[in-house]
């Protein structure tokens, strides 16, 4: 630990001590932990899926619209069903990170599943800022609802949503076990605290005691007038708009593919386990809360708040104490699960970023275990951009919104279509119903991803439908880049290629002074056994070039003479790389320039002393025949030894 850099230190306490490689199998999730880690996302979307629905549906038909809230929930838990059957096909097929990029690239090819890239990376970034968002407003309803009407939480929905995707970053940074054994309660109080709602809602609903929301209270959604909407033939355009908001209430069902990696052995049993679990349980929280707003006639509001659970749990416990101490309890485990929602994407985001950069699609750097054995460079770069889209829109859930559900639903689209192909190409058992279930699956996540484009565009989709093709670019022109470096770097392999190709060998010393450091690199260039080493000074102050020639030639210390290099313009890049060119311009010599660094103990030291040796080593790089090497020399080493009276050494 004395030795140890400041930096890592501090690290070092903030994130707790480094794991070990062979630690990787410890920091795997059972499933109980992987339900209540990777299904927080999906689950807490039931806590605002009906809500999205309701807000296409009220302004146009209406109170008529928690009658045909149910049919539309009927249709979204369909989709589910066949979504839940297409990526159990995923978990047990390809058990690894990555979900529809990995269909999407064993099944058409690494250059198309880049789209599935794009929309896994792209949803998990939204995910991220649009559960933190309706976390928050999960807060302010609580105030709204529990406190008589204050809303004084309003001005902290856009810093508490921040706090909250820096604290999960920090807690995942500290590793997979520990962020799972933190976010996989909550997911289980909301899975309670919705359960109680229902069951109290439904036992008052029988004896006639549950009461409706107003639907003219001040704030809410202005209703519409049925006729009017059927009027103007809008119905099957407003079904249609509604069934794609309540696809929100789906996004987080990839989540367990994308992170299957993180599973115990063995994982695509685990996995499917997992998912069929956790579908099950989001097909009741969706269906429950579409069927209590059906009852109740909560009805959303047009800032947000209260959020219409927040209204059905309100309506079913009533004003009492023990009825308020209800609604705290259902509020604050929903927060907490939208917040932990949150959560999944820094498990998912790293894995899947780390299996595209193996692909060579993304830069390398994130395929590296961090101090806890978490892809710390994906969590961080999460964290970076779900910020910035969290400042931009300001928090707001239904602007958000129009972003979630096309990356989502155009995954869904790659895996169920990736799907189809497999199975097209075998023989098995149940083969056409597979067939039949994935491109099904498919072509219903298409036409969402079409809908959305369409009737959201002006409300941001826009941002999506523009960045989709952007990313696929950027991933290819990577690669692309990848392959060239590859290319140009494997191209030597003739016999005998690491054999010299030069008659003579020159190695130039870049002296700034006459000290230790400048002994070092002269006893190195001694060691490399060159035709010729030369001391080179280049000399922009002729009265201190002088100076340290008249020093040279006084001491005994080095036998190779120094040369001085006028510098009249005082352009030191550019007079090495002309001395460098001239030297090698017989295409026979190769140079190798040895540059002295000294590293100094602390800032002040750093400050004080300019770096002029590494840029001029930066302008020789791309020169032919030449070779620069920096050879580090500490400073703080020879000030301890004279502190202790001994004589410094060059090493």
């Amino acid at each position: 630990m004395a030795l140890d850099r400041p930096a890592y230190r501090i690290k070092r306490h903030l994130l707790g001590k480094p794991l070990t490689t062979e630690r990787i199998s410890d920091e795997k999730l059972s499933n109980r932990t992987a339900l209540g880690v990777l299904a927080s996302d999906c689950i807490s979307s039931s806590a605002y899926g009906s809500e999205e629905m309701l807000r296409i549906l009220v302004p146009v038909v209406g109170a008529a619209a928690f009658t045909l809230l149910m049919p539309v929930t009927g249709a979204i838990l369909l989709v589910l069903v066949l979504l839940t059957l297409c990526y159990s096909d995923v978990v047990m097929i390809y058990t690894r990170a990555g979900g529809s990029y990995v269909v999407a690239r064993e099944n058409f090819g690494p250059n198309i599943a880049q789209i599935a890239a794009v929309a896994l990376l792209v949803d998990y970034i939204v995910t991220v800022a649009v559960q933190t968002s309706a976390g928050t407003n999960a807060l302010i309803s609580l105030a709204h609802l529990a406190g008589g009407g204050w809303t004084g939480l309003d001005h902290l929905q856009l810093p508490v949503s921040v706090a909250v995707i820096v604290l999960l970053a920090y807690g995942n940074l500290r590793g997979i076990r520990e962020a799972g054994r933190t976010f996989a309660l909550p997911a289980y109080l909301f899975m309670a605290a919705v359960g109680l709602v229902l069951l109290v809602a439904g036992v008052r609903g029988l004896t006639g005691g549950l009461p409706q929301a107003d639907l003219r209270a001040d704030g809410v959604v202005p209703l519409g007038t049925p006729g009017n909407g059927w009027a103007y033939g809008a119905s099957l355009f407003i079904v249609l708009r509604s069934f794609a908001n309540g696809g929100s209430s789906l996004t987080g069902l990839e989540a367990i593919s994308n992170g299957i990696s993180a599973f115990r052995e063995p994982q695509g049993r685990n996995a499917r386990r997992t998912l069929i679990t956790m579908s099950c349980v989001l097909g009741v929280l969706v269906l429950g809360v579409s069927a209590l707003a059906h009852w109740t006639h909560a009805v959303p509001y047009t800032d947000g708040t209260p959020t219409v659970i927040a209204q059905e749990a309100h309506l079913a416990f009533g004003s009492s104490m023990l009825g308020t101490a209800g609604l705290v309890f259902v509020q604050l485990a929903t927060a907490l699960v939208l917040y932990t929602g949150a959560n999944t994407p820094f498990t998912g985001f790293p894995f899947l970023a780390s299996f595209v950069a193996e692909d060579r699609f993304l830069p390398r750097v994130l395929t590296r275990r961090g101090h806890r054995l978490a892809f710390s460079n994906g969590i961080i770069a999460l964290t970076v951009v779900s910020l910035a889209l969290l400042l931009v829109t300001g928090a707001s859930v239904d602007r958000l919104v129009a972003l979630y559900a096309i990356g989502v639903f155009t995954a869904f689209t790659m895996a169920g279509a990736g799907l189809t192909a497999y199975h097209l190409r075998r023989r098995e058992p149940h083969r056409k119903l597979k067939i039949s279930v994935n491109a099904l699956a498919s072509v219903i996540s298409a036409a969402v991803v079409l809908i959305f484009a369409v009737t959201k565009f002006t409300e941001g989709a826009w941002l999506v439908v523009v960045i989709f093709p952007l990313g696929v670019w950027a991933l290819m022109r990577i690669n692309r880049e990848y392959r060239r470096e590859a290319a140009a770097l494997q191209s030597l392999r003739s016999p005998g290629a690491d054999r010299p190709r030069f008659r003579r060998h020159l190695v130039f010393v870049l002296v700034e002074s006459l000290d230790l450091a400048t002994l070092k690199a002269l006893r190195y260039a001694h060691e490399l056994r060159p035709d010729e080493i030369r001391a080179v000074h280049f000399a922009i102050d002729e009265a201190y070039g002088r100076r340290l020639a008249a020093r040279w030639e006084a001491t005994a210390a080095t036998s190779v003479p120094l040369e001085l290099v006028e510098c009249p313009d005082r352009r030191l890049r550019h007079a090495m790389r002309e001395l460098a060119a001239r030297t090698t311009a017989d295409r026979t010599t190769s140079l190798t320039v040895l540059v002295p660094r000294r590293l100094y103990p602390n800032a002040l030291g750093k400050m004080l002393h300019r770096g002029t040796g590494e840029k001029m080593a930066k302008a020789l790089v791309q020169l032919p025949h030449v070779v620069v090497t920096i050879l580090p020399f500490d400073v703080s080493q020879a000030l301890r030894e004279l502190e202790e009276g001994q004589p410094p050494q060059p090493e």
